[in-house]
């Protein structure tokens, strides 16, 4: 414990003080600062001026990170007939009906990603205190409840990412690993945002991201201009 806090403080210095950094001069910054000797994840964090309380300013959508996320998703399908084939043709980790809705019910969560069939959603409704919490119920607006459970599968393992602002407004999302190379960091960064940016509510005041870090697991928040809304990658 005691190394990590001096491996925390000593990347904590390398962060200029009341410094603010363009998305793409944090990424690079994330990699340099990262106390940890594991490839660690880079993550993100939005504050948006929104209230999430209200449905017409809840904001919630899903990106392609061009690079992926450094993890390979571990996937469960809910369906039956046909489509069990497929998703586990598609690298599916866990499917199943009735037996596997029942074995998530007992508190089973071991997966990273939810996809059901529509036929199977009268069922898998039931799973929402357990997965809801956890950002993992199969939604229609994000593609996870879908009768082409197997391009949904693809989609997640191909580095797909769902994002949800939370009761405190902020937004939180993966851009990638610390191996990864500063312009794929900052080209998934890119790419979310893009998206978080379309996805602005009409009901939204005021300077719509109020706050943005970048962070490594175990590394010190990297504070990022929220008025950069446009990510110029370095080549």
């Amino acid at each position: 414990m005691a190394k990590r806090s001096k491996a925390y403080k000593a990347a904590a210095e390398k962060i200029g003080e009341d410094t603010v950094y363009t998305p793409a001069q944090a990424v690079a910054l994330a990699k340099e600062t990262n106390p940890s000797k594991t490839d660690a994840t880079v993550e993100v964090a939005l504050r948006l001026s929104v209230d999430p309380r209200k449905a017409d300013q809840m904001v919630r959508g899903t990106v392609n990170l061009p690079h992926g996320t450094g993890k390979t998703a571990r996937v469960v399908v809910f369906t039956q007939g046909d489509n069990v084939a497929k998703a586990e043709e598609a690298g599916a980790d866990y499917v199943g009906g009735d037996e596997l809705i029942a074995k998530v019910q007992e508190g089973w969560v071991d997966f990273d990603a939810a996809v059901a069939s529509p036929d199977m959603m009268g069922k898998v409704g039931r799973l929402g205190k357990v997965l809801g919490p956890r950002n993992l119920m199969p939604n229609p607006k994000t593609g996870t409840v879908t009768p082409d459970v197997a391009k949904a599968v693809t989609d997640i393992k191909a580095g797909k990412i769902d994002f949800r602002v939370d009761k405190h407004s902020n937004l939180h999302f993966v851009v990638g690993k610390t191996s990864f190379e500063p312009k794929q960091l900052a080209e998934n960064y890119a790419a979310v945002l893009e998206e978080v940016l379309r996805l602005k509510p009409s009901a939204s005041k005021g300077r719509y991201i109020s706050k943005a870090t970048v962070s490594t697991t175990f590394g010190p928040g990297i504070p990022v201009d929220p008025n950069v809304t446009k990510v110029v990658v370095a080549e």
